[in-house]
């Protein structure tokens, strides 16, 4: 039979009518996170085969080689060194060697020796074996400098040459953050004013958060740097040639025909926490001796790219940061489970890491700048993986224009809201709250700014650089009617935090971990495509410090 023209142009609206709805179902539907695929990233990266993912260790070898797979199989591109998905990191381990440590005063012909480690501790050097330094002293209060906050720790004295003498901690007018980043900037300011070695001082006010016993058990403890292209640690010429942490009461020996005594300086910031007191100078000297051993060792971190669409904004970078080492085996072999497992710390950062990108490369959509994925090695150890990159970018760092970070989202109930440290600081706390309302989800500010969390993870590096970046973490309300996620999440610090029991047998919430990859893929999607690069806030401290 014929066919019927007649019958022809109704069958072929038919037929452009159900290619157009299924063409517009394609543009209306956004990829989603698949739990299942976060499931199995977690399961193998937190496995008791991978014991613990201790940074050098053959296991965490394991792990990156499969998050290097895992990048390959999606076509990213490699971004480490020499063309690599690797950015190999070479490791300082120092240890102090036992009884090797000295401290001496000497003033006005008599000398005291102080004893290691009931009155003072210290660390090994990561510049030499054996080292001795003997100088005068001046004591120089907290040993800050912020014009901010009318800090001048320093004004009027000399320390080139000298070991300063410092309050541990800080004055309690400045704002948590930018108190614990100026806190973490004291040796390097020290440094710059020509020290040669820096004594702290432990208060009665530290000692009723952290008694100086405390300090004491990691005296044995191998402490790691990363070393530089030139074979130096962090690539710095040795300045600062020794250090001591004094207790109270010894301490008070160093200002013994000080022009104030110690123990009024230790009453004064007791009676007002907000107390800075001016620095001088103390009579005598201090010498100050040790010996250390050096073990070299390498780790990875591991980068990828997907590239931007856009000719000119390619050349910028959003980077994805997380980072797969834990802490390794428990050195007790008599306790049935000795392996730190770290299921949320950060097998589930890492693998919402990898569904992200997923997520991005299977989208279907373009996106102006490029993706960086960067997974970090040695966080346990000080952020050193993160610092080495943030020192030795394999992108040029001026074309980095935002980091996400993610480390150990606490997946373990059905959360509502998000915390992004450091949204306040930059245009980055409103791009969160975009990306979490469009997945019935809040943002809700810092609930413990105390704990100036913001300073205590990998972006912390970038940020430094004057990147701005957030730290995205499961808020502390619940979808579950009844159900406490701010105590959930406690009862996992207090319970699970750095412990074996951290492992597979929690009851993980995948569910929550694909809404967690979502928001997450919708931050990098807003950067990605916004005409402006994020910006600091004027009024932001660091937006003051890193001024665009």
């Amino acid at each position: 039979m014929k066919p019927s023209h007649i019958l022809l142009p109704v069958t072929l609206s038919l037929l452009v009518a159900a290619c157009g709805a299924s063409e517009t179902k394609s543009k209306t539907e956004e990829i989603r996170a698949d739990e299942s695929n976060i499931r199995a990233h977690l399961e193998f990266l937190a496995d008791d085969d991978l014991k613990g993912r201790e940074t050098g260790s053959n296991e965490h070898e394991i792990a990156s080689n499969y998050i290097v797979s895992e990048f390959k199989q999606l076509g990213l591109e490699p971004a480490g060194d020499d063309g690599t998905f690797y950015q190999r990191i070479p490791f300082r381990k120092s240890t102090l060697k036992e009884n090797s440590a000295r401290m001496t005063f000497e003033s006005n012909g008599e000398v005291v020796e102080f004893e290691f480690p009931k009155q003072f501790i210290t660390g090994p050097s990561h510049y030499e074996e054996k080292d001795e330094i003997t100088a005068p002293l001046v004591f120089v209060g907290y040993g800050m400098e912020a014009p901010e906050f009318e800090l001048d720790d320093y004004n009027g004295l000399d320390v080139e040459g000298k070991i300063v003498v410092m309050l541990t901690g800080r004055p309690g007018f400045l704002p948590s953050e930018e108190g614990a980043h100026l806190a973490n900037i004291k040796n390097d300011i020290a440094r710059e004013k020509g020290a040669v070695g820096i004594i702290t001082l432990h208060t009665p006010v530290r000692e009723k958060t952290r008694k100086y016993e405390t300090s004491v058990y990691y005296t044995k403890t191998p402490r790691m740097t990363w070393l530089g292209p030139n074979g130096l640690p962090k690539g710095e010429e040795q300045q600062l040639k020794g250090s001591a942490y004094i207790d109270d009461e010894p301490a008070e020996k160093l200002f013994a025909n000080a022009p104030t005594k110690l123990s009024d300086i230790f009453e004064k910031i007791e009676e007002d926490p907000d107390f800075s007191p001016k620095g001088f100078e103390l009579e005598g000297e201090v010498t100050l001796a040790r010996e250390s051993r050096h073990e070299e060792i390498s780790s990875p971190n591991v980068a990828a790219v997907l590239p931007g669409s856009d000719e000119t904004l390619k050349d910028e970078y959003v980077v994805y940061t997380a980072h797969s080492d834990h802490i390794g085996v428990v050195k007790d072999m008599s306790r049935e489970d000795n392996i730190n497992n770290g299921a949320m710390d950060n097998a589930s950062g890492v693998s919402i890491m990898l569904e992200t990108a997923r997520l991005f490369v299977e989208s279907e959509q373009e996106f102006d700048r490029s993706i960086m994925f960067l997974s970090v090695t040695a966080e346990e150890k000080g952020l050193l993986g993160a610092d080495y990159f943030a020192n030795n970018p394999t992108v040029p760092l001026e074309n980095i224009v935002a980091n996400v970070n993610l480390d150990m989202p606490v997946l373990l109930y059905d959360f509502a809201d998000v915390i992004a440290f450091g949204a306040s600081h930059s245009t980055l706390g409103d791009t969160v709250s975009k990306a979490a309302q469009q997945f019935d989800t809040k943002q809700s500010p810092d609930p413990m700014p105390e704990q100036a969390i913001f300073t205590r993870s990998d972006h912390y590096t970038l940020v430094k650089k004057g990147i701005p970046a957030v730290f995205l973490m499961t808020g502390f309300t619940s979808r579950t009617e009844g159900e406490d996620g701010g105590e959930v999440w406690g009862e996992f610090f207090a319970e699970h935090y750095h412990k074996p029991s951290d492992g597979l047998n929690l009851d993980i919430n995948y569910e929550a971990g694909a809404r967690f990859t979502n928001i997450n893929f919708a931050i990098g999607k807003e950067i990605a495509n916004a005409d402006k690069r994020p910006q600091w806030l004027e009024d932001s401290f660091f937006g003051k410090q890193f001024n665009n």
